[in-house]
């Protein structure tokens, strides 16, 4: 391994035309080459902080071609350290020899492909005249699924939610120079109603997206409460809507926002209509009229890792040529 490239969280950060990371995607998906395993999924004690870590692998490979694997931790307690939740590394291989590419920094290409991958539902599902957007949630998603939104709708107008205020400031401030205007907004309820897309990606174990304050033709985006236990959107807000899911697989199985409702009997398994394996394929055409609204639950999906690994890796050695 004396020649394996490692990237880090700077090229990834530089590097990344979402367009491009949304199209790669789109073609993955629509292709379904890619053989991936269901993801291993441990939840452990944490005493010292009181809460679970998740540990997750996430293997896929195209046979002959590329493969990967993606070794993740999710600690929600790690605010207090001053540390991302997320971190990890992707082990990046030649499918063919099985020898090793690349050592990829994994909290960046997460954030990243898992960004891309809601803008790639949004291409689907919201309307295609959507201006004003709300993000709920601060972290390390937050500005990523705000410029991947805005590079495939004409976004004018966001705003940002946190339950840290200043925290939402920050991320307006990262965003000043954008197209769009960026405010922060001490009030869910203030702006959910007015809005096109509303992104949500934080680790909520309550509602936070109340379907009562929801209007026609909104488009959600639900990209946290990535366990059983946790939901950023209530029953009401299923219920009013057209429901979508990144896979079938993992969207019915682990995520709290459809787990919940179907546990319970709100929702059957066949309210979820379809998945962006189904919509990139032509097979569903997503949002059918602009009085619909659409909910886009994320749970991630290791062809997205793979997908996007490839992506920075292609750009890493032809930058180096």
């Amino acid at each position: 391994m004396e020649n394996l490239i490692q990237i880090d969280a700077a090229f990834i950060e530089q590097n990344t035309h979402f367009p491009d990371l949304i199209n790669a995607l789109e073609v993955a998906f629509a292709q379904k080459a890619a053989l991936v395993p269901m993801r291993h999924h441990h939840d452990f004690p944490n005493p010292p902080v009181g809460k679970e870590s998740t540990l997750l692998l996430m293997p896929a490979w195209n046979p002959g071609k590329e493969a990967g694997v993606k070794i993740a931790t999710v600690s929600p307690a790690n605010g207090q350290f001053n540390l991302p939740a997320i971190q990890g590394i992707y082990i990046y291989l030649d499918a063919l020899k099985g020898s090793i590419n690349a050592l990829l920094e994994a909290k960046s290409l997460t954030v990243k492909r898992t960004a891309a991958a809601s803008a790639l539902a949004s291409k689907f599902l919201s309307r295609a005249n959507s201006k004003t957007m709300l993000m709920i949630g601060t972290g390390a998603l937050s500005p990523n699924l705000i410029r991947a939104h805005a590079s495939i709708r004409p976004i004018e107008q966001v705003y940002v939610w946190g339950r840290d205020f200043k925290k939402a400031e920050r991320i307006c401030s990262i965003l000043k120079d954008e197209k769009f205007s960026i405010t922060p907004i001490k009030q869910i309820e203030d702006k959910i109603g007015q809005v096109d897309v509303i992104s949500s990606a934080t680790l909520s174990s309550t509602s936070l997206v109340l379907g009562k304050y929801l209007k026609p033709g909104q488009h959600l985006d639900l990209v946290g409460a990535y366990r059983t236990d946790m939901r950023e959107a209530d029953d009401e807000a299923i219920l009013k809507s057209e429901v979508f899911v990144d896979t079938f697989e993992g969207g019915l199985k682990e995520g709290g926002d459809i787990v919940i409702p179907l546990k319970n009997g709100v929702i059957q398994k066949a309210d979820v209509k379809s998945d962006l394996f189904e919509m990139t394929a032509k097979k569903h055409i997503g949002r059918e009229n602009d009085d619909q609204i659409t909910f886009f639950k994320s749970v991630g999906h290791a062809l997205e890792d793979l997908t996007a690994a490839t992506y920075y890796y292609n750009l890493f050695k032809n930058k180096g040529q």
